[in-house]
């Protein structure tokens, strides 16, 4: 965790710069924007769920973006299943100093934040009657994923410059497969190869706005 930097967004929120990576965990324009923006806006608002769904997460990260699920699931009375792949979790003394708490204003958010992490790994641990949360200390591709299950894909891997084995044809026909009829992939990417990927495994791919300081993002339905 030495490679790890705690950088501060443009909307004041913090991120994580990976040195060797040469990459943050999110925009620089601003983390809990961006998170709101790509995965809470165009993915889980897009669906309406009413009563369940099944999310999965590609990089569990900072634990931002089930932060937010975890509030809105709450607020909204909607039972979720919340599963995610991360192979290299955070330190309690990193995760710490996140400041998200200081721009997400829920008197739950505290408790639920160190909540998600504190979870076991490999386990399906209940954090709270609407959202019961799963981490698994893998990776995509080593994964099993159960068959038609997804409603929501939040597929927040480092981007493809990075981590090019995680946005391939493979592991985009793995996830279509672990979907739902009319599931939603909402990723930060927009590369015309990643939608090209997208496309050749099946899924209608639709290019929208993207978050402060970035042109476009991708939202994709399996059809």
């Amino acid at each position: 965790m030495n490679s790890l930097q705690i950088i501060i967004t443009e909307d004041g929120s913090t991120t994580l710069f990976k040195e060797e990576l040469n990459e943050s965990y999110h925009s620089k324009f601003g983390a809990v924007n961006e998170s709101r923006h790509v995965f809470i806006d165009a993915g889980f608002n897009r669906l309406q769920p009413t009563v369940a769904m099944n999310i999965l997460e590609i990089g569990f990260g900072t634990g931002l973006n089930a932060l937010l699920t975890i509030l809105e699931c709450t607020n909204r009375k909607i039972r979720t299943k919340y599963h995610a792949l991360e192979p290299f979790p955070l330190s309690n003394s990193v995760y710490q100093k996140l400041n998200y708490l200081h721009f997400i204003k829920d008197v739950n958010a505290e408790r639920l934040f160190f909540s998600i992490h504190e979870a076991d790994w490999d386990s399906c641990v209940i954090i709270n009657e609407y959202f019961t949360l799963k981490k698994q200390l893998i990776k995509l591709q080593e994964a099993i994923l159960r068959d038609e299950f997804y409603n929501l894909i939040y597929y927040d891997a480092f981007s493809p410059e990075v981590q090019p084995e995680l946005w391939t044809t493979d592991c985009f026909d793995k996830i279509y497969k672990a979907m739902v009829q009319n599931g939603v992939l909402v990723t930060y990417s927009a590369k015309g190869a990643v939608r090209r990927n997208l496309q050749a495994v099946g899924f209608k791919v639709e290019r929208l706005p993207g978050p402060k300081g970035k042109r476009e993002m991708i939202r994709s339905i399996k059809r």
